[in-house]
Protein backbone atom coordinates (compact mmCIF):
# COMPACT_ATOMS: atom_id res chain seq x y z
CA UNK A 1 0.00 0.00 0.00
CA UNK A 2 1.37 3.32 -0.58
CA UNK A 3 0.85 6.39 1.92
CA UNK A 4 -0.65 8.71 -1.43
CA UNK A 5 -3.79 10.04 -1.34
CA UNK A 6 -6.30 12.01 -4.23
CA UNK A 7 -7.28 15.81 -2.54
CA UNK A 8 -8.01 17.07 -6.74
CA UNK A 9 -8.92 16.03 -9.97
CA UNK A 10 -9.70 18.81 -13.08
CA UNK A 11 -10.64 17.17 -16.51
CA UNK A 12 -11.31 19.52 -19.93
CA UNK A 13 -13.82 18.44 -22.30
CA UNK A 14 -12.13 15.87 -24.97
CA UNK A 15 -12.70 16.36 -29.08
CA UNK A 16 -11.54 19.05 -31.09
CA UNK A 17 -10.98 22.03 -29.48
CA UNK A 18 -10.03 25.51 -30.49
CA UNK A 19 -7.53 25.84 -27.17
CA UNK A 20 -4.15 25.34 -27.50
CA UNK A 21 -1.86 22.79 -26.16
CA UNK A 22 -0.51 24.78 -23.23
CA UNK A 23 -4.51 26.29 -22.29
CA UNK A 24 -5.67 22.73 -21.97
CA UNK A 25 -2.62 21.81 -19.86
CA UNK A 26 -3.54 25.20 -17.70
CA UNK A 27 -7.05 24.50 -17.71
CA UNK A 28 -7.23 21.21 -16.27
CA UNK A 29 -4.44 22.32 -13.33
CA UNK A 30 -5.97 24.88 -12.05
CA UNK A 31 -9.65 23.25 -11.56
CA UNK A 32 -7.65 20.18 -10.11
CA UNK A 33 -5.51 22.28 -7.81
CA UNK A 34 -9.00 24.23 -6.50
CA UNK A 35 -10.62 21.24 -5.91
CA UNK A 36 -8.10 20.33 -3.77
CA UNK A 37 -8.24 23.69 -2.15
CA UNK A 38 -4.92 25.50 -3.98
CA UNK A 39 -2.51 23.57 -1.31
CA UNK A 40 1.01 24.34 -1.33
CA UNK A 41 2.50 22.19 -4.23
CA UNK A 42 6.40 20.74 -4.10
CA UNK A 43 6.54 19.23 -7.65
CA UNK A 44 4.99 18.66 -10.93
CA UNK A 45 4.96 15.61 -13.58
CA UNK A 46 3.29 16.13 -16.85
CA UNK A 47 2.51 12.79 -18.86
CA UNK A 48 3.08 14.22 -22.87
CA UNK A 49 3.62 12.37 -25.79
CA UNK A 50 3.55 14.36 -29.06
CA UNK A 51 3.87 18.13 -27.73
CA UNK A 52 7.21 18.45 -29.64
CA UNK A 53 6.72 16.70 -32.54
CA UNK A 54 3.23 17.98 -33.52
CA UNK A 55 2.82 21.11 -31.54
CA UNK A 56 6.31 22.26 -31.46
CA UNK A 57 5.93 22.60 -27.42
CA UNK A 58 8.18 21.00 -24.32
CA UNK A 59 9.02 22.69 -21.39
CA UNK A 60 5.64 21.65 -20.41
CA UNK A 61 6.31 20.94 -16.45
CA UNK A 62 8.26 23.71 -15.90
CA UNK A 63 5.20 26.18 -18.00
CA UNK A 64 2.99 24.52 -15.31
CA UNK A 65 4.94 25.65 -12.20
CA UNK A 66 5.85 29.38 -13.91
CA UNK A 67 2.36 30.31 -15.19
CA UNK A 68 0.16 28.87 -12.70
CA UNK A 69 2.26 30.35 -9.68
CA UNK A 70 3.60 27.34 -7.90
CA UNK A 71 7.15 28.77 -7.22
CA UNK A 72 10.78 27.00 -7.61
CA UNK A 73 9.53 24.22 -7.48
CA UNK A 74 11.07 20.48 -9.87
CA UNK A 75 8.58 19.79 -12.44
CA UNK A 76 9.42 16.93 -15.09
CA UNK A 77 7.83 15.95 -18.26
CA UNK A 78 7.42 11.84 -18.84
CA UNK A 79 7.25 10.16 -21.89
CA UNK A 80 5.82 6.75 -22.09
CA UNK A 81 3.98 6.83 -25.38
CA UNK A 82 0.10 6.40 -24.32
CA UNK A 83 1.22 4.92 -20.95
CA UNK A 84 2.51 8.57 -20.52
CA UNK A 85 -0.18 9.49 -18.12
CA UNK A 86 -0.03 7.08 -15.93
CA UNK A 87 3.92 6.91 -16.10
CA UNK A 88 3.23 10.53 -14.92
CA UNK A 89 0.84 9.69 -11.87
CA UNK A 90 3.35 6.86 -10.59
CA UNK A 91 6.38 9.18 -10.85
CA UNK A 92 4.26 11.73 -8.46
CA UNK A 93 3.58 8.96 -6.29
CA UNK A 94 7.37 7.66 -6.11
CA UNK A 95 8.25 11.15 -4.90
CA UNK A 96 5.71 11.09 -2.50
CA UNK A 97 7.07 7.80 -1.39
CA UNK A 98 10.69 8.81 -1.24
CA UNK A 99 9.57 11.23 1.00
CA UNK A 100 11.04 14.27 -1.33
CA UNK A 101 7.33 15.77 -1.60
CA UNK A 102 3.96 15.95 0.40
CA UNK A 103 1.88 16.89 -1.87
CA UNK A 104 2.20 16.52 -5.83
CA UNK A 105 0.51 18.01 -9.11
CA UNK A 106 0.32 15.57 -12.25
CA UNK A 107 -1.26 16.02 -15.49
CA UNK A 108 -1.20 14.50 -19.07
CA UNK A 109 -2.12 16.59 -22.27
CA UNK A 110 -1.75 16.08 -25.78
CA UNK A 111 -3.31 18.37 -28.80
CA UNK A 112 -3.42 16.06 -32.18
CA UNK A 113 -6.64 17.50 -34.18
CA UNK A 114 -4.69 20.88 -35.61
CA UNK A 115 -2.34 18.48 -37.45
CA UNK A 116 -2.60 16.18 -40.39
CA UNK A 117 -3.72 12.34 -40.21
CA UNK A 118 -0.41 11.84 -41.88
CA UNK A 119 1.69 13.69 -39.62
CA UNK A 120 0.00 12.84 -36.29
CA UNK A 121 0.01 8.62 -37.51
CA UNK A 122 3.79 9.06 -37.91
CA UNK A 123 4.59 10.53 -34.69
CA UNK A 124 2.19 7.80 -32.87
CA UNK A 125 4.53 5.14 -34.85
CA UNK A 126 7.06 6.60 -32.79
CA UNK A 127 5.93 4.41 -30.17
CA UNK A 128 6.77 1.10 -31.86
CA UNK A 129 10.46 -0.06 -31.91
CA UNK A 130 11.22 1.43 -35.63
CA UNK A 131 14.15 -0.42 -36.69
CA UNK A 132 12.43 -3.61 -37.19
CA UNK A 133 11.40 -5.47 -39.93
CA UNK A 134 8.12 -5.51 -39.41
CA UNK A 135 8.08 -1.62 -38.96
CA UNK A 136 9.55 -1.11 -42.13
CA UNK A 137 7.15 -3.93 -43.91
CA UNK A 138 4.33 -1.41 -42.86
CA UNK A 139 2.77 -2.39 -39.54
CA UNK A 140 1.05 -0.17 -37.85
CA UNK A 141 -1.14 -0.46 -34.64
CA UNK A 142 -4.46 -0.59 -36.33
CA UNK A 143 -2.60 -3.48 -38.27
CA UNK A 144 -1.01 -5.50 -35.02
CA UNK A 145 -4.77 -5.45 -32.80
CA UNK A 146 -6.06 -6.71 -36.37
CA UNK A 147 -3.79 -9.55 -36.55
CA UNK A 148 -4.85 -9.94 -32.49
CA UNK A 149 -8.34 -9.73 -33.02
CA UNK A 150 -8.46 -12.57 -35.83
CA UNK A 151 -6.57 -15.03 -33.84
CA UNK A 152 -8.49 -14.18 -31.67
CA UNK A 153 -11.64 -15.31 -33.32
CA UNK A 154 -9.52 -18.39 -34.85
CA UNK A 155 -8.80 -19.48 -30.77
CA UNK A 156 -11.83 -18.55 -28.86
CA UNK A 157 -14.53 -18.80 -31.02
CA UNK A 158 -15.81 -15.07 -30.84
CA UNK A 159 -16.57 -12.81 -33.58
CA UNK A 160 -16.53 -8.83 -35.06
CA UNK A 161 -19.94 -8.67 -33.41
CA UNK A 162 -18.64 -9.13 -29.64
CA UNK A 163 -15.55 -6.23 -31.34
CA UNK A 164 -19.10 -4.02 -32.05
CA UNK A 165 -20.65 -4.87 -28.78
CA UNK A 166 -17.49 -3.34 -26.63
CA UNK A 167 -17.77 -0.81 -28.81
CA UNK A 168 -21.27 -0.37 -28.60
CA UNK A 169 -20.84 0.10 -24.76
CA UNK A 170 -18.54 2.49 -24.48
CA UNK A 171 -20.14 4.85 -26.92
CA UNK A 172 -23.76 4.18 -24.63
CA UNK A 173 -20.94 5.41 -21.73
CA UNK A 174 -19.43 8.52 -23.63
CA UNK A 175 -22.62 10.00 -24.50
CA UNK A 176 -23.67 10.28 -20.93
CA UNK A 177 -20.17 11.74 -19.69
CA UNK A 178 -20.32 15.66 -20.73
CA UNK A 179 -16.56 15.56 -21.01
CA UNK A 180 -16.69 12.74 -23.87
CA UNK A 181 -15.20 13.40 -27.42
CA UNK A 182 -18.55 11.52 -28.44
CA UNK A 183 -22.03 12.54 -27.28
CA UNK A 184 -23.72 11.29 -30.68
CA UNK A 185 -25.73 7.61 -29.65
CA UNK A 186 -25.25 4.96 -32.15
CA UNK A 187 -26.45 1.56 -32.97
CA UNK A 188 -24.74 -2.29 -33.43
CA UNK A 189 -25.46 -2.16 -36.95
CA UNK A 190 -24.22 1.18 -37.69
CA UNK A 191 -21.13 -0.01 -35.87
CA UNK A 192 -20.84 -3.61 -37.67
CA UNK A 193 -21.31 -1.24 -41.28
CA UNK A 194 -18.66 1.39 -40.56
CA UNK A 195 -16.08 1.69 -42.80
CA UNK A 196 -12.80 -0.66 -42.25
CA UNK A 197 -9.72 0.30 -41.14
CA UNK A 198 -8.14 -3.09 -41.05
CA UNK A 199 -9.86 -6.04 -40.56
CA UNK A 200 -11.53 -6.89 -39.15
CA UNK A 201 -11.40 -3.48 -37.29
CA UNK A 202 -13.91 -0.59 -38.63
CA UNK A 203 -14.21 3.01 -37.58
CA UNK A 204 -15.82 2.19 -34.05
CA UNK A 205 -13.20 -0.23 -33.10
CA UNK A 206 -10.18 2.08 -33.28
CA UNK A 207 -10.01 5.27 -30.92
CA UNK A 208 -9.47 8.58 -32.15
CA UNK A 209 -7.41 11.49 -32.38
CA UNK A 210 -7.99 13.77 -29.60
CA UNK A 211 -7.32 17.05 -27.58
CA UNK A 212 -7.53 17.16 -23.84
CA UNK A 213 -6.09 17.42 -20.65
CA UNK A 214 -6.59 15.70 -16.97
CA UNK A 215 -5.13 16.92 -14.24
CA UNK A 216 -4.75 15.31 -10.55
CA UNK A 217 -3.76 16.61 -7.04
CA UNK A 218 -2.38 13.78 -4.94
CA UNK A 219 -0.59 14.32 -1.04
CA UNK A 220 0.69 12.12 1.95
CA UNK A 221 -1.93 13.79 3.74
CA UNK A 222 -5.51 11.49 3.70
CA UNK A 223 -8.37 12.06 2.04
CA UNK A 224 -11.25 9.91 1.03
CA UNK A 225 -9.78 8.42 -1.79
CA UNK A 226 -6.24 6.55 -0.89
CA UNK A 227 -4.14 5.06 -3.80
CA UNK A 228 -3.97 1.40 -2.60
CA UNK A 229 -0.80 0.61 -5.26
CA UNK A 230 0.68 1.69 -8.29
CA UNK A 231 2.70 -0.95 -10.55
CA UNK A 232 4.49 -0.44 -13.62
CA UNK A 233 5.96 -2.75 -16.05
CA UNK A 234 7.68 -3.17 -19.63
CA UNK A 235 6.97 -5.59 -22.30
CA UNK A 236 7.93 -6.49 -25.39
CA UNK A 237 8.17 -3.96 -28.02
CA UNK A 238 8.07 -6.42 -31.04
CA UNK A 239 5.28 -8.48 -32.83
CA UNK A 240 7.98 -11.23 -33.52
CA UNK A 241 8.99 -11.59 -29.77
CA UNK A 242 5.60 -12.28 -28.33
CA UNK A 243 5.36 -15.91 -27.06
CA UNK A 244 1.35 -16.14 -27.68
CA UNK A 245 -0.15 -13.16 -29.64
CA UNK A 246 -3.11 -13.58 -27.38
CA UNK A 247 -1.13 -12.11 -24.12
CA UNK A 248 -0.19 -8.51 -23.65
CA UNK A 249 2.12 -9.75 -21.07
CA UNK A 250 3.05 -6.24 -19.83
CA UNK A 251 -0.69 -5.92 -18.77
CA UNK A 252 -1.02 -9.22 -16.68
CA UNK A 253 2.07 -8.74 -14.92
CA UNK A 254 1.53 -5.05 -14.09
CA UNK A 255 -2.17 -6.37 -13.09
CA UNK A 256 -0.83 -9.02 -10.61
CA UNK A 257 2.26 -6.35 -8.80
CA UNK A 258 -0.83 -3.93 -8.17
CA UNK A 259 -2.91 -6.89 -6.14
CA UNK A 260 -0.09 -7.94 -4.75
CA UNK A 261 0.83 -4.65 -3.59
CA UNK A 262 -2.97 -3.82 -2.31
CA UNK A 263 -3.43 -7.33 -0.96
CA UNK A 264 -6.59 -7.82 -3.27
CA UNK A 265 -7.78 -9.72 -6.35
CA UNK A 266 -9.62 -8.94 -9.20
CA UNK A 267 -12.92 -10.15 -7.63
CA UNK A 268 -12.45 -7.19 -5.30
CA UNK A 269 -12.27 -4.61 -7.65
CA UNK A 270 -15.63 -2.55 -8.30
CA UNK A 271 -15.25 -0.21 -11.59
CA UNK A 272 -12.73 -0.89 -13.95
CA UNK A 273 -11.11 1.80 -16.59
CA UNK A 274 -8.96 -0.12 -19.36
CA UNK A 275 -7.10 0.86 -22.16
CA UNK A 276 -9.12 0.53 -24.76
CA UNK A 277 -6.90 1.94 -28.01
CA UNK A 278 -8.96 -0.72 -29.63
CA UNK A 279 -12.03 -3.02 -29.10
CA UNK A 280 -10.20 -5.91 -29.26
CA UNK A 281 -7.93 -4.38 -26.60
CA UNK A 282 -10.73 -3.89 -24.09
CA UNK A 283 -11.47 -7.87 -24.37
CA UNK A 284 -7.76 -8.94 -24.18
CA UNK A 285 -7.37 -6.85 -20.91
CA UNK A 286 -10.05 -7.87 -18.67
CA UNK A 287 -8.30 -11.43 -19.14
CA UNK A 288 -4.49 -10.88 -18.54
CA UNK A 289 -6.27 -8.68 -15.38
CA UNK A 290 -8.15 -11.62 -14.09
CA UNK A 291 -11.47 -10.44 -14.52
CA UNK A 292 -12.38 -13.20 -17.44
CA UNK A 293 -10.79 -16.92 -18.24
CA UNK A 294 -8.25 -17.01 -21.07
CA UNK A 295 -10.21 -16.36 -24.33
CA UNK A 296 -13.81 -15.85 -22.63
CA UNK A 297 -13.83 -12.11 -22.26
CA UNK A 298 -15.77 -12.13 -25.53
CA UNK A 299 -18.66 -14.30 -23.43
CA UNK A 300 -18.30 -11.46 -20.55
CA UNK A 301 -19.13 -8.71 -22.75
CA UNK A 302 -22.01 -10.59 -24.44
CA UNK A 303 -23.67 -11.47 -21.20
CA UNK A 304 -23.19 -7.93 -20.64
CA UNK A 305 -20.88 -8.29 -17.73
CA UNK A 306 -19.10 -4.88 -18.28
CA UNK A 307 -21.61 -2.74 -18.66
CA UNK A 308 -22.24 0.20 -16.20
CA UNK A 309 -24.84 -2.12 -14.64
CA UNK A 310 -22.91 -5.72 -14.46
CA UNK A 311 -20.74 -6.87 -12.11
CA UNK A 312 -17.50 -6.03 -13.57
CA UNK A 313 -18.09 -2.45 -15.23
CA UNK A 314 -15.14 -1.46 -17.33
CA UNK A 315 -14.92 1.69 -19.06
CA UNK A 316 -17.68 3.99 -17.34
CA UNK A 317 -16.63 7.34 -18.71
CA UNK A 318 -16.57 5.87 -22.43
CA UNK A 319 -12.60 4.80 -22.44
CA UNK A 320 -10.52 5.83 -25.18
CA UNK A 321 -12.92 4.34 -28.02
CA UNK A 322 -15.61 6.99 -26.49
CA UNK A 323 -14.40 9.48 -24.09
CA UNK A 324 -11.10 10.04 -26.77
CA UNK A 325 -7.38 9.60 -26.32
CA UNK A 326 -5.36 12.59 -26.47
CA UNK A 327 -2.35 10.25 -25.45
CA UNK A 328 -0.78 12.04 -22.68
CA UNK A 329 -3.77 12.82 -20.88
CA UNK A 330 -5.13 8.91 -21.03
CA UNK A 331 -4.06 7.45 -17.48
CA UNK A 332 -5.06 10.75 -15.90
CA UNK A 333 -8.34 10.60 -17.55
CA UNK A 334 -8.65 7.09 -16.00
CA UNK A 335 -7.92 8.48 -12.67
CA UNK A 336 -10.24 11.48 -13.03
CA UNK A 337 -13.46 8.75 -13.88
CA UNK A 338 -12.10 6.83 -11.03
CA UNK A 339 -12.12 9.39 -8.43
CA UNK A 340 -15.41 10.89 -9.32
CA UNK A 341 -17.07 6.82 -8.96
CA UNK A 342 -15.58 6.72 -5.45
CA UNK A 343 -16.92 10.02 -4.70
CA UNK A 344 -20.16 8.75 -5.96
CA UNK A 345 -20.74 11.72 -8.59
CA UNK A 346 -19.50 10.34 -11.67
CA UNK A 347 -20.64 10.08 -15.42
CA UNK A 348 -22.22 6.50 -15.42
CA UNK A 349 -21.97 5.99 -11.76
CA UNK A 350 -22.26 2.86 -10.77
CA UNK A 351 -24.79 1.36 -8.29
CA UNK A 352 -23.75 0.36 -4.16
CA UNK A 353 -20.82 2.99 -3.53
CA UNK A 354 -17.83 1.20 -5.17
CA UNK A 355 -14.68 0.82 -2.95
CA UNK A 356 -12.16 -0.31 -5.19
CA UNK A 357 -11.12 1.12 -8.37
CA UNK A 358 -8.54 0.17 -11.03
CA UNK A 359 -7.06 1.72 -13.67
CA UNK A 360 -4.99 0.23 -16.33
CA UNK A 361 -2.79 2.02 -19.12
CA UNK A 362 -1.02 0.71 -22.43
CA UNK A 363 1.90 2.25 -24.02
CA UNK A 364 2.91 1.12 -27.47
CA UNK A 365 1.40 -2.35 -28.30
CA UNK A 366 2.85 -3.79 -24.93
CA UNK A 367 5.73 -2.08 -24.37
CA UNK A 368 4.36 -0.48 -20.87
CA UNK A 369 1.73 -1.06 -18.71
CA UNK A 370 0.66 0.63 -15.22
CA UNK A 371 -2.04 -0.16 -13.17
CA UNK A 372 -3.63 2.19 -10.01
CA UNK A 373 -6.05 0.76 -7.25
CA UNK A 374 -7.94 3.20 -5.37
CA UNK A 375 -9.82 3.15 -2.39
CA UNK A 376 -12.39 4.49 -0.65
CA UNK A 377 -11.80 5.33 3.02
Amino acid sequence: MTNTYVHGIGMTKFGKLESSLKELLLEACAEALNDAGRPKVDAVFVGNFMGGSISNQEILGAIVANDLGLGYIPSTKVEGACASGGIAFRQGIIGILSGEYDTVLVAGVEKMKHATTSDVTQAINAAMDTTTTEKNAGLTFPGFFGVLANRYFYEAGASKEHLARVALKNRENGVNNPLAQFPKPTTLEEIMEARMITDPLGLFDCSPMTDGAAAVVISRKKSPVHVRASSQVSGPTKMQDAENLLSIPAIGKSGRLAYEKAGVGPEDIDVIEIHDCFSMTEIIATEELGFFNRLEGWKAVEQGRTKVSGDKPVNTSGGLLSRGHPIGATGIAQIYQLVRQLRGNAANQVANNPRLALAQNLGGTGSYSTVHILERV
